[in-house]
């Protein structure tokens, strides 16, 4: 009852838009929830930000451009109504296997430099999101330098 109440006025503030294929408990949603997370941390989320989120999701999920823009529509309402990333993970952590959470954690480290250099926020929310999703550090730091080593343009710490 309380949720069909939460989701009436979830309606309401959308103004009745209704996803009809991306529901809150599906696994692309909250991945992408996360990669929203952590473009919004320099506060832009415009221009290449969007489009390199939009680019990493179409490419994962094999989405149409419509269905791009549909699930970062819902990513960033998911990501406005979390108090934290447990939600997420937890729902990643029921539906992918290793392999599912570790290609997250790369899509994740592809978002946190799409502006080429990471802040000490990216980094602590790449940290606790991996361990959230039981990527071991060894897999996270992995990732990150297959990630930079990918571009020569960005960062080598």
């Amino acid at each position: 009852m309380l949720e069909e109440i939460r989701h009436l006025f979830a309606e309401l503030h959308r103004g009745g838009k209704h996803s009809s294929h991306f529901d809150a408990d599906d696994y692309r949603v909250a991945a992408a929830a996360l990669l929203v997370h952590l473009a919004t941390l320099d506060r832009d989320f415009t221009g290449p930000a969007r489009q390199k989120l939009g680019a990493l999701l179409k490419a994962q999920f094999s989405l149409t451009d419509a269905l791009t823009d549909e699930l970062i529509e819902a990513a960033v309402a998911a990501d406005r109504e979390a108090v934290d990333f447990y939600h997420f993970t937890h729902l990643l952590m029921r539906t992918l296997d290793e392999q599912g959470r570790l290609r997250v954690v790369e899509m994740l480290w592809k978002m946190a430099f799409a502006d080429g250099a990471i802040s000490e926020f990216e980094d602590n929310v790449m940290w606790r999101v991996a361990d959230l999703l039981a990527v071991s550090p060894r897999d996270r730091i992995a990732l990150r330098r297959q990630v930079v080593g990918a571009d020569p343009n960005k960062e080598r710490t």
